[in-house]
């Protein structure tokens, strides 16, 4: 079985975590090819040939990948397929644009958040905001699959495998390029933190969830909101952890004003270790939690922001 894997490839470098731990589910598949593509993606192909596993790695460079367009990407991805039997990526928001358009094109289904590999045609995927895992048997003769990375392992390194450049796919012209605009923060990505802060609705304003911020940066942490918070404007959307946000498994994730609905316990019930701190003393969170504190967030916080 051969495997095409699309990295995550961010302004011209790869995001390791996110590609290493899609690796270790392909690996799984069969023999795996990495695929990376940018306006500028040589630096990103070459550290994604040191990922123990990867036989090989192509390398296509060009304007029409510079700006994280779907369209054009998924065109080439297609011209590819017939090679393969696989196409994987990890579950980031870019797969999830790219990946249906590869299956719609290629007529076959496209399996989402796959978190075990069972065999070749057979994966498991959470449904029902994790409570349940589901058996997905594909008898299709492409399968296209996006991995929950936060359920696998980071492969480790290897010798480089050999990165060949290949030529763009033509250009349907679906789309264009406008405008970026992109929050720059010095604080580690949400989704490959190892350790996480989250605030939710208890933290009551926009203005109180700097006490969150103050205790992230302490932990050189990510920060992350409920929905909750991002629907009341506390926190931007993007950082919002969750069933509709985002999942992540840091090694630490303390929740700060969160009461632990289902859906947001979907998003980072895989965490390593779960701090709560909450004053309600029946709040779902205290269920999942390995260390919980019953307490005024607006007194607990900057005492442990003063101790750390």
């Amino acid at each position: 079985m051969a495997v095409l894997l699309l990295a995550e490839i961010n302004d011209g470098e790869l995001a390791l975590d996110a590609t290493a731990k899609a690796v270790s589910a392909a690996t799984k598949l069969g023999e795996v090819t990495i695929l990376a593509a940018g306006a500028t993606c040589a630096a990103g192909a070459e550290a994604a040939a040191k990922i123990d596993g990867v036989a090989k790695v192509l390398c296509a460079e060009h304007d029409l990948y510079g700006h994280r367009l779907a369209e054009p990407v998924s065109d080439l991805i297609v011209s590819l397929a017939g090679d393969f039997d696989h196409i994987v990526a990890p579950a980031t928001t870019d797969a999830k644009n790219i990946l249906p358009r590869v299956a719609a094109l290629l007529d076959v289904m496209v399996l989402t958040d796959v978190s075990g590999v069972v065999d070749a045609d057979t994966f498991e995927r959470p449904i029902y905001a994790g409570n349940a895992v589901q058996t997905v048997k594909s008898s299709d003769s492409k399968k296209v699959i996006s991995i929950r990375t936060s359920t696998f392992d980071a492969a480790g390194e290897q010798g480089a495998a050999p990165v060949e450049n290949i030529d763009a796919a033509g250009d349907a012209g679906l789309s264009e390029w406008v405008d970026d605009k992109v929050a720059e923060s010095d604080r580690p990505d949400l989704t490959s933190a190892g350790v996480v802060v989250s605030g939710g609705r208890g933290v009551g304003s926009e203005e109180d969830f700097a006490l969150i911020e103050k205790l992230a940066d302490k932990l050189g942490a990510a920060v992350g909101a409920s929905r909750a918070a991002v629907d009341s404007g506390f926190a931007p959307n993007d950082w919002q952890v969750g069933q509709t946000g985002k999942v992540v498994a840091p090694q630490l994730y303390v929740a700060v004003g969160i009461s632990g609905a289902i859906q947001h316990l979907a998003g980072m019930k895989d965490s390593k270790i779960i701090v709560a701190i909450n004053k309600d003393e029946e709040a779902p969170i205290f269920q999942v939690a390995d260390y919980g504190l019953v307490a005024d967030l607006f007194e607990a916080v900057p005492e442990l922001v003063e101790k750390l």
